[in-house]
């Protein structure tokens, strides 16, 4: 009864620590709509060439980047405007906005929204207004002078902007002063403005550049313990992965401190855009909640005075594109600092990295990352196969040993120090190792993390196929059992939505631990047992790609299982005595019950 009673107690506690932390995960971590815009109207700014009193170091000073329109802005239409100079790159498109001299259209050529043929692409940068609104900004705060502002209209040297033609943008404020903006766009997702001040009138005055990105965080996707969404930056030696939106709301504004700035910006899972000074060690950086869910990252400059008859100009690059390791590892080899750390790889970058890595080359052979994480978990399984077998053959000394252990315990079993003595002494004299058989599981738990971590992170598997019903690798397994897989219109939550691999998790775990001797006693027996079908609970939300790793892994151990049995026919001989003898034991109890 007592037995009995606990593994009921065992299974109950598993499935209410589903259910929890289903229920905690969905709480503290809620899915952010991706097409959400902003709750209200945003604060109305000044006219766009308001004569600013005094530089200010404080990032609050910067007008005109919460204009906000009388309702929600069409993107189509707002794009539509004859007002906008084209950006055509080999790796993205879109505009400048010529009020403003706002960049605040860029769509990815390479990426798409979903998974659809007909998908369009992913619309990173969008103009103010808009349900997603994101759009970066370069402007003046000045002294006694008449400066650039929202709703300042620039004149254009040129109609697109490509990664061999920039394009100048220039404003003369009338007064003797000319600003000008030359924009630069590489081959990938980086643009360099390069903001000029001309003075030709007959007293000095006094700039200060900045640059800032204001985006909303309806769209933005979700911070998870493990993954971090929102404001990042790299200061000095370090990256800083915070404050969150909802931590910056409530304060307000965040100045972050570790040094010079190398980059700031925000960043999604899988997208990223950040600003990146000439000279971090004159850029002060701030994060500042503007309110209705709109948030801003800004760079601003030491004052700068401009002596009649000259010029100053400062340059600053904007990244607005996708989070790809060796792009932005590019970029940092040509200095910017710490800027591959913008994909939050964790602890164990050292690790994860080159997991990520090897898949890509596996994926250039096979051309299917599914094909790829099935060679990859070969290959793992082919590396650990002589631990595999020295774990074999200590099992089957461990089975050798059984009667002297026996003896030992029965001839010191008073004197429990000295019964370890002799057992540890037996191990030696033996050759036998009794922690061999965790080895491999110690070794596959990094894998399996840095795997989970690829999959989540790496922009390569978003979107990549398997094959038949598998059309994302990075998302939960579509085929769900309870709404017949997708016949009925619902999608089970979490841990209930066991699809087609969450089944064949549990079912070849079942066989490895079937396949396994065990001398644990029948409560033991029965807890692994079920903790098959626990786990394919557990890992149903998991990507498909994960999965799909594990069932191979677990088919692998299989056929190297019954490899390694015919190897050590005294293993195979112990195991199936022990079933006998279980199954002697359970028909004994059964007859006593009757």
């Amino acid at each position: 009864m007592d037995n009995q009673r606990n593994l009921l107690l065992a299974v109950a506690l598993s499935f209410l620590l589903i259910l929890g932390w289903d229920a905690a995960m969905r709480y503290v971590y809620p899915e952010a709509s991706l097409m959400g815009g902003p709750d209200t109207e945003e604060q109305a700014a000044a006219d766009g060439t308001a004569t600013v009193a005094a530089p200010a170091a404080s990032g609050a000073a910067i007008e005109g980047d919460t204009t906000a329109a009388a309702g929600p802005v069409d993107l189509d239409k707002a794009l539509a405007s004859e007002q906008r100079v084209r950006i055509d790159a080999p790796r993205v498109e879109g505009s400048i906005n010529l009020v403003g001299a706002r960049i605040d259209d860029i769509e990815l050529k390479d990426h798409r929204q979903t998974v659809d043929k007909d998908s369009r692409p992913v619309q990173l940068l969008s103009p103010q207004g808009t349900e997603n609104q994101q759009f970066a900004q370069f402007g003046w705060l000045g002294q006694g002078v008449s400066i650039p502002g929202a709703k300042t209209v620039w004149q254009a040297d040129g109609d697109t902007l490509t990664a061999g033609k920039p394009v100048t943008l220039s404003w003369d404020n009338g007064a003797g002063q000319t600003f000008r903006i030359r924009f630069e766009i590489d081959e990938n997702y980086m643009v360099t403005a390069t903001q000029t001040v001309a003075n030709t009138g007959e007293g000095p005055i006094v700039v200060q550049p900045y640059g800032l990105i204001t985006r909303t965080s309806a769209n933005a996707s979700p911070s998870t313990w493990n993954v971090h969404s929102g404001p990042i930056g790299g200061f000095g030696d370090t990256v800083e992965y915070d404050p969150e939106y909802d931590d910056l709301a409530e304060s307000g504004t965040y100045n972050p401190q570790g040094g010079a700035t190398d980059w700031i910006g925000f960043s999604d899972i899988y997208w990223l855009s950040a600003l990146v000074p000439d000279n971090g060690k004159d850029a002060t950086p701030g994060f500042r909640s503007l309110g209705n869910n709109l948030f801003r990252a800004d760079l601003i400059y030491a004052p700068q005075t401009v002596p009649a008859g000259k010029q100053i100009s400062r340059t600053t690059r904007l990244f607005a594109g996708a989070k790809e390791s060796v792009v932005l590892d590019q970029y940092e080899d040509a200095g910017i600092q710490n800027f591959g750390k913008a994909v939050d790889w964790g602890w164990f970058e050292w690790f994860v990295k080159p997991m990520v890595w090897l898949l890509r080359q596996l994926y250039d052979f096979a051309g299917n990352f599914g094909v790829a994480i099935i060679l990859l978990t070969i290959l793992i399984r082919g590396v650990m196969f002589p631990i595999a077998q020295k774990q074999f053959a200590s099992m089957a000394a461990m089975k050798a040993v059984q009667p002297k252990m026996k003896a030992i315990q029965e001839r010191y079993k008073d004197d429990k120090q000295r019964q370890q003595q002799e057992v540890m002494k037996l191990y030696k004299d033996e050759g036998v190792n009794p922690l061999a058989g965790c080895l491999p599981l110690l070794i596959q738990i990094p894998i399996f993390f840095a795997l989970y971590k690829s999959l989540i992170l790496a922009i390569e598997m978003r979107h990549k196929p398997f094959a038949l019903w598998i059309h994302d690798l990075s998302a939960p397994d579509p085929a769900k059992i309870l709404n017949l897989f997708g016949l009925l219109p619902f999608d089970p939550p979490g841990f209930l939505g066991i699809g087609v691999l969450a089944v064949l998790l549990g079912i070849t775990m079942w066989l490895t631990f079937r396949l396994n001797p065990s001398a644990m006693d029948p409560v033991q027996q029965q807890i692994f047992q079920f903790m098959p079908w626990v786990l394919m609970f557990v890992m149903a939300p998991f990507a498909a790609g994960l999965l799909i790793y594990w069932v191979t892994s677990n088919l692998l151990t299989l056929a190297q299982q019954s490899y390694l049995y015919s190897k050590h026919p005294q293993l195979r001989a112990a195991a199936e005595k022990q079933k006998a003898d279980q199954a002697m034991v359970k028909a004994r109890d059964e007859q006593r019950k009757d």
